[in-house]
């Protein structure tokens, strides 16, 4: 009976250890942003004149007639169609994936960041006073701001929300010397030590 009480007491203290996370395999970083966008050359331009990134490829368009293809691998419409893909680099960060979408249902209603499903696209920058001037310069809409972080785990960073000239909310944001969260942090969200380009 002491084997089993022994064994019973090994399973039980497994039991009491905290679960390590799952992880999906081989998962190294964000890949890309799929941005569905209305004018896919306006995007483009704006992220490669306006913004600086790098335009790496186009491809298109996909569609499906007759069948359900485009509502079993995307969740759309059966008819919907992608016209055209536009791969954009950007900097040391994740890629950007443009598209131009045709559906029957499609909703041409930004959310706002308070909705669910609302999002944004942060750009970080080495000086957040000169990309405010600068954006501003272009004639793009910007939220208050500069506005520095003083207090908490995010103390040390200063943002910027700002829109593109067709709606989707953006952010600037810069942190020269480290947020305070970084402080003994096991887990660092960014560098700002890669160089620009």
């Amino acid at each position: 009976m002491t084997g089993l009480k022994s064994i019973l007491a090994g399973a039980c203290a497994l039991l009491a250890l905290p679960a390590a996370a799952d992880t999906l395999p081989g998962m190294r970083g964000v890949n890309h942003i799929g941005l569905t966008v209305p004018d896919l050359a306006e995007a483009t331009t704006f992220f490669t004149d306006v913004l600086g990134c790098a335009k790496a490829t186009s491809f298109g368009p996909f569609r499906d007639d007759e069948g359900t293809f485009m509502q079993d691998l995307l969740n759309v419409d059966p008819r919907a169609v992608v016209n055209e893909i536009t791969l954009i680099r950007c900097g040391n960060g994740s890629n950007i994936e443009l598209f131009d979408y045709d559906a029957p249902d499609q909703d041409t209603v930004f959310p706002r960041n308070s909705d669910v499903g609302g999002y944004h696209i942060a750009i970080y920058v080495d000086d957040i006073d000169a990309a405010a001037d600068y954006l501003k310069s272009k004639g793009l809409r910007t939220l208050l701001g500069p506005l520095p972080v003083n207090e908490g785990p995010a103390a040390g960073q200063t943002i910027l929300y700002f829109y593109t000239p067709w709606g989707l909310q953006m952010e600037a944001i810069s942190f020269p010397n480290g947020m305070a969260y970084e402080d003994g942090a096991d887990t660092v969200l960014w560098s700002n030590t890669e160089p620009a380009n």
